[in-house]
């Protein structure tokens, strides 16, 4: 990685530019700094079109103006966050802000300044860095070092929002008056400029409407997910191409031959690949991904590709690493599948959330019961909730621009609300019999099996976007034969 150069006397009064303290050059002659203001070609790009997105983010902007007239709304991305002394992460910006924009740069804010008719919307960005003053080379966030970003013009036409300076915000709103929320957590200076004018309690409330406004998802968002999903079909397949490579090494060949999927396609993962072999399956939240890989054993893959609009897909299947279940594994493996397809099955419009989890949780008690593990009947194992020892976990959640999503939105629209077309969630059951789990016979033990798919709740039932790839133990295995060649 090249060092920065440092600031110039004549530029750090002007606009301070951080500077690598023992970067190899002391500094940069009056020639050098006239020299690199000229002769450069005008980049302007014309001709823009808006995003795919742009008609939908309008319609969002316009229902959020309607739920809090009067009020002036700010949305921040967010800022890069330093890993390691001058080295970032890589910047995803905060959903709420994609939501509202289609915009995905640092340090941008969505401002709905409230009118007589509703609001007007400004979108505040970095302009293209300066010439002038060198930062465009000298600052290690210049277009030199970082990249060329869009013009504050070539923003409007994008996103279709009126783009001003985000430089000039922050004492525009010290200055504003009457009543402002902030979604919080994402930029501290722009909440510092509004310290005196929120409410942790009003804030939460504007929060709490952007993730609900989430649960129901337009054509868009439903193509978006789609194509997510696609492309983490494929990334399976390919993990399943190289399972003798990931055996010689370990669980993260498999990681990483997911992620080549993710980033060629798309714009990332859109969490921790959990690549779980043998009894780290039944580490729910396995991402460290360090374990051996051996035949005979199971692989547990949860892992999603997150498309360039920041949509994700979440998909688990759990493999015979050596192409095969065997009795045992074939055993658990098909009562968690029994279990999904009672999941899936509930899955429609009108019914309540927690059936999809209620039908699952009820044949993996059953299964539980029949095997002798734990002592019947079933409604007293659910009623105790006894059958958690080995399952865990909810049976799915909310998908969207989060994994976890619209996480904020109130318990009665959400877990105690009712299902609507357009809404997707994940259904996945599991069993988890811990390798140090002394209350059930040997054989179990180290056993973990999820299965996960996509869910689409359409107007007559439900589409699952994940069907690219085989549930049933049987199709499993011929596909793994398939593609084994």
């Amino acid at each position: 990685m090249a060092e920065e150069l440092p600031e110039t006397p004549e530029t750090a009064e002007e606009e301070p530019i951080k500077q690598r303290k023992n970067g190899l050059y002391p500094g940069v002659s009056d020639e050098l700094a006239e020299n690199m203001k000229s002769g450069w070609a005008d980049t302007e790009l014309h001709g823009l079109e808006p995003v795919a997105q742009a008609e939908h983010t309008a319609r969002r902007r316009a229902e959020l103006s309607a739920r809090f007239p009067g009020e002036r709304l700010v949305v921040p991305a967010g800022n890069l966050k330093t890993r390691s002394n001058d080295t970032e992460y890589s910047f995803r910006s905060s959903v709420e802000y994609a939501y509202l924009t289609g915009n995905q740069t640092e340090d941008g804010v969505l401002v709905l300044e409230p009118g007589a008719d509703g609001h007007r919307a400004t979108i505040y960005l970095l302009p293209r860095s300066d010439r002038e003053n060198g930062e465009f080379w000298l600052s290690g966030q210049g277009e030199l070092w970082v990249g060329r970003r869009h013009s504050l013009t070539e923003a409007e036409h994008l996103y279709g929002i009126p783009a001003s300076d985000v430089r000039e915000l922050p004492e525009k709103l010290r200055e504003a008056t009457g009543p402002v929320r902030v979604v919080r957590g994402y930029d501290a200076g722009i909440e510092a400029a509004l310290t005196d004018k929120v409410t942790a309690e009003r804030d939460e409330e504007l929060r709490v409407f952007l993730s609900e406004a989430r649960l129901v998802k337009d054509e868009f968002e439903v193509g978006e997910l789609q194509k997510a999903v696609d492309s983490t079909v494929r990334g399976f397949e390919d993990v399943v191409k190289v399972l003798d490579k990931a055996e010689a090494t370990s669980e993260r060949y498999i990681e990483g031959t997911f992620f080549l999927r993710a980033r060629v396609e798309g714009n990332d993962v859109g969490y921790g690949t959990i690549a779980a072999a043998g009894p780290h399956a039944c580490t729910l939240h396995w991402v460290r991904n360090d374990g051996p890989v051996r035949s005979g054993d199971l692989l547990l893959l949860d892992a999603g590709v997150e498309t360039h609009s920041l949509y994700t897909a979440d998909v688990t299947r759990t493999l015979p690493v050596s192409g095969t279940y065997s009795e045992i594994q074939k055993k658990v493996y098909d009562a968690v599948y029994e279990a999904q397809e009672a999941g899936i099955a509930a899955v429609r419009p009108g019914a309540k959330y927690r059936d999809f989890h209620d039908a699952a949780q009820r044949v993996l008690a059953e299964r539980l019961v029949e095997w002798g593990l734990v002592e019947g009947p079933v409604e007293r194992v659910l009623e105790l909730g006894l059958q958690r020892r080995w399952t865990l976990h909810g049976t799915g959640h909310m998908l969207g621009l989060d994994v976890h999503d619209c996480a904020a939105a109130r318990t009665e629209t959400y877990v105690e609300g009712t299902l609507e077309p357009g809404m997707v969630l994940t259904v996945e059951p599991g069993l988890y019999f811990q390798a140090d789990d002394l209350t059930v016979p040997e054989e179990y033990r180290g056993i973990g099996v999820r299965i996960e798919d996509d869910i689409l709740v359409t107007e007559d039932g439900n589409r699952n976007l994940s069907a690219g790839l085989p549930r049933r133990s049987d199709e499993v295995e011929a596909w793994m034969a398939r593609l084994k060649g």
